[in-house]
């Protein structure tokens, strides 16, 4: 059974796992020492709950007890309340959802059994801004994309940053990681996957020429600044550009890929 108990001390040892958030370099070191993340606000903490993530605990202040009672009285887990300006002590930032919950991460499954059955597939290519992998993922789930794939390199879905920004849609969508950078794309071409490479390049093709496209494709995103790889580009069997003003260069990665989502996936009837 769950209980609440309220905190009058930032440094109470029982909130250690919301200490400074801030510092990206201990929450990091936290969440990989300890298999944990953090989910903030109401939406965000019920969705994580409802894919099954266990809680350790809540942090909130009092106004949102009644939002949450439900959830907080189901996991079981403490929930640990505190006065508002307490709590952005405790974090280093303000808390404007009103709540966190540190939770249990689940281990991955394998990219073959995230991709099985699936039709369309975001491949995410060191992406390390937790903003747009958030961003991607909250489109692929809009689109109903079926699956992310994520290389070695690629930064955190479960991420604070990340999970916000999706909006708990992280969750929603089954993702895995790729063992090996090198040879990631052979699973997925060994699955049936075409692969087609998102690029700015003049001599790609329109992405509109894409869409419908075979049963089985894989979306390919570079990172920001660089985009894809030589070695991923050549690997692609199809290239692809969004066509855009000639005054600018490139569209943000995440608005590239809210775009490139649509369009390959508004011909598909539901699997």
């Amino acid at each position: 059974m769950s209980s609440f108990v309220r905190v009058e001390t930032p440094a109470d040892p029982r909130l250690r796992d919301y200490a400074d958030l801030k510092d990206v370099t201990l929450r990091r070191s936290l969440e990989a020492a300890e298999g944990l993340f953090l989910a903030e606000g109401e939406k965000v903490i019920r969705r994580a709950v409802e894919a099954g993530y266990p809680v350790r605990s809540f942090l909130m202040s009092e106004r949102w007890l009644e939002g949450l009672r439900d959830v907080v009285a189901a996991s079981g887990a403490p929930c640990y309340v505190m006065a508002p300006e307490r709590l952005e002590e405790v974090t280093g930032f303000a808390v404007h959802r009103g709540a966190l919950a540190s939770m249990l991460r689940l281990p991955l499954p394998p990219v073959e059994k995230v991709v099985a059955g699936a039709r369309r597939v975001v491949v995410l290519e060191d992406i390390v801004d937790h903003t747009n992998v958030g961003a991607i993922f909250r489109s692929a789930a809009a689109f109903a994309v079926d699956a992310v794939v994520l290389a070695p390199r690629c930064a955190d879905p479960l991420y604070r940053r990340a999970v916000k920004v999706s909006m708990g849609t992280v969750f929603a969508v089954p993702y895995a990681r790729m063992d090996n950078w090198y040879d990631g794309l052979a699973g997925l071409r060994a699955a049936g996957f075409r692969l087609l490479a998102l690029t700015p390049a003049a001599d790609a093709v329109d992405l509109d020429a894409c869409a419908g496209g075979p049963d089985r494709l894989a979306l390919l995103l570079g990172t920001e600044g660089d985009g894809l790889s030589a070695r991923w580009q050549d690997q692609a069997d199809l290239r692809a550009r969004i066509p855009i003003s000639p005054a600018v260069d490139s569209l943000n990665v995440a608005a590239a890929a809210a775009v490139a989502c649509y369009v390959l996936t508004r011909d598909q009837s539901p699997a």
